[in-house]
């Protein structure tokens, strides 16, 4: 029988109040809102459906290429050529130019700061042979940072071929990655602009993630844009101890659509930079971060069959800790589920069952939780003892 045991505390008196309904509304078709530190999902809306990521993919090939420095294969002043393929790629253009050597670091910024889709051919002919092969590479690491609502066919998240996807999910998940696993690279992110030169002439071109003018603590990631996709960013900033995560993507805007191309792009784009900076806004009031359980600290017990006690405790994996809108943490109830009586012997750290904790307006969690010692089985006298205890109380 499965055992469904409510967990009560001192604030469990106010789950009565009404929450507030959700705070954050966007006209965006897939949004997801992370914390950076934990991963918890704060806020989603249509975020695990694969959808065209357009150049939020490049997350994918500037993660690769961290991934080689991090490992010592490559530094910052190894040079890569240009080969014609790459300066033919239509699209952001980091404005390269057949046969020129640029360097690793050089190319980062083309990419992350300027979003050219000519840097990313430079990157993937130059780490996985060809283009094709650097593909692979992308799916095979996806699969490894269990990206799994992932699939990639180029290394620039250009509308031809057809077939790229990610999830909101995934491209949060990919963010959080970058920004824990290499840091020493994350300051690229912020860089506000990039220069080049161009048959010798000076070309300066901002970075197109605005949010790092219009948000304070903003701090990266990406934007994107093509016609299927719709207008999307990749945003991170951090304020204090706390690091959010933002992916928006599908923002559409009929009408500018009689602007020229140059015009409607400018205003969609300050219209994307000003919905991620009033998301973001909400985002760092209405969440707090809660600190629910210490390592080690029993959360419950479970009933036992035919073992040398009774009960087993029941502890999580570490110390808890939760981030959620102030009104949804007045109605927070958690509920311990185990399939029960739990047979035994059991083991010390054997899973044993979950902690759901829900509350108004707010993503479910389930944690796992685990035996906090073991229990033995009773052996062949300790069951006849408990049966004939039965007997006696037969409710056990």
């Amino acid at each position: 029988m499965r055992r469904l045991i409510a967990l009560l505390f001192a604030f469990a008196a106010l789950a009565a109040l009404p929450a507030r309904a959700a705070v954050i509304a966007t006209s965006a078709e897939h949004a997801m809102l992370m914390d950076g530190d934990t991963g918890q999902v704060l806020w989603a809306k249509d975020a695990y459906t694969p959808m065209p990521p357009a150049s939020m993919s490049k997350l994918m090939t500037v993660e690769l290429l961290f991934r080689e420095l991090k490992d010592g294969r490559v530094k910052l002043t190894d040079t890569f050529p240009v080969s014609e393929a790459a300066w033919k790629t239509g699209g952001s253009t980091g404005f390269t130019r057949v046969g020129d050597k640029l360097t690793v670091d050089d190319l980062i910024q083309r990419i992350v700061v300027v979003s050219g889709n000519d840097a990313c051919v430079v990157v993937a002919e130059a780490l996985g042979g060809t283009t094709d092969n650097f593909v692979r590479m992308m799916n095979q690491r996806a699969k490894e940072l269990g990206l799994t609502q992932s699939h990639f066919v180029n290394p620039n998240g250009l509308p031809d071929p057809p077939g790229q996807a990610m999830s909101a999910f995934d491209l949060a998940k990919l963010a959080r990655h970058i920004i824990n696993t290499y840091p020493e690279y994350y300051h690229y992110f912020g860089v506000r602009s990039y220069t080049t030169y161009d048959q010798g002439k000076a070309i300066t071109q901002p970075n197109r993630d605005l949010v790092l003018e219009k948000f304070p603590g903003a701090d990266g990631l990406k934007t994107g844009h093509t016609d299927a996709a719709g207008y999307g960013i990749t945003a991170s900033a951090r304020r204090g101890n706390q690091r959010l995560i933002l992916v928006i993507n599908g923002l559409r805007y009929p009408d500018l659509a009689r602007d020229s191309p140059q015009r409607q792009d400018w205003f969609a784009e300050q219209r994307r930079s000003d919905e991620a900076a009033r998301i973001l806004g909400i985002a760092f009031r209405e969440f707090r971060h809660y600190r629910l359980f210490a390592d080690g600290q029993v959360v419950g017990s479970a009933k036992v069959w035919r073992g040398t006690a009774d009960t087993v405790p029941l502890k999580l994996a570490g110390p808890l800790a939760l981030t959620m809108p102030v009104e949804a943490h007045d109605g927070l109830k958690m509920t311990l589920r185990y399939d029960g009586p739990v047979r035994a012997p059991v083991a010390a750290n054997q899973q044993v069952g979950t902690l759901r904790i829900t509350a108004p307006d707010f993503p479910a969690q389930d944690v796992p939780v685990y035996a906090a010692n073991s229990v033995d089985s009773a052996g062949l006298f300790g069951r006849i003892f408990l049966g004939l205890r039965s007997l006696v109380s037969p409710d056990r």
